[in-house]
């Protein structure tokens, strides 16, 4: 396992570190939460600088890495919706996108397709990452870059099946 793989990895440990330390007490640990949640964000922003940069990247990194991503974001959500913070619509939409993404996931590898991050969707999480910051300042403006983030997520999942599309196309016509 090299560095990056290792920051990946690092990146889902924290999954149970934010549970912990935020429903400990999720008046007091707001803030908390949101720090563990962009050690996360920079970590993200690390492995792969590392991985490029040191010619690391691997299938391990390029599955887990998106994989770690989602499973942090989702978990925030899913907890900050527990406790009223953001309204449930919002988390059943980013639900059924990533579960519509996993599903079209792993049909893909079986395909022996794996898509690395696409632009559109590191955007779309960096701005996952600004809406939860805003909600620490301001939970309505926080509430409606969630909307954005949700609407980007979206675009995202749709690039993504382009991408996969023109790969099986491309497979199929060699």
């Amino acid at each position: 396992m090299n560095l990056a793989n290792i920051i990946t990895s690092f990146r889902i440990l924290l999954i149970p570190v934010f549970l912990f330390v935020y429903f400990k007490d999720p008046a007091n640990n707001f803030l908390y939460s949101i720090i563990i949640f962009l050690i996360a964000g920079i970590s993200d922003l690390l492995d792969g600088y590392v991985a490029r940069k040191q010619n690391l990247v691997t299938t391990f990194g390029t599955i887990m890495d998106p994989l770690a991503d989602k499973l942090m974001l989702l978990t925030v959500l899913i907890s900050y919706t527990i406790t009223g913070i953001i309204p449930k619509w919002i988390i059943i939409l980013v639900l059924i996108k990533e579960a519509a993404m996993g599903i079209g996931a792993i049909i893909v590898y079986r395909w022996g397709i794996v898509n690395p991050a696409n632009s559109l969707g590191k955007i779309a999480t960096f701005s996952f990452h600004v809406s939860v910051v805003l909600l620490l300042f301001n939970e309505t403006l926080g509430t409606y870059m969630l909307v954005f983030s949700t609407a980007l997520g979206f675009l995202a999942g749709l690039s993504y099946i382009k991408t996969t599309s023109d790969k099986k196309n491309e497979i199929h016509s060699n």
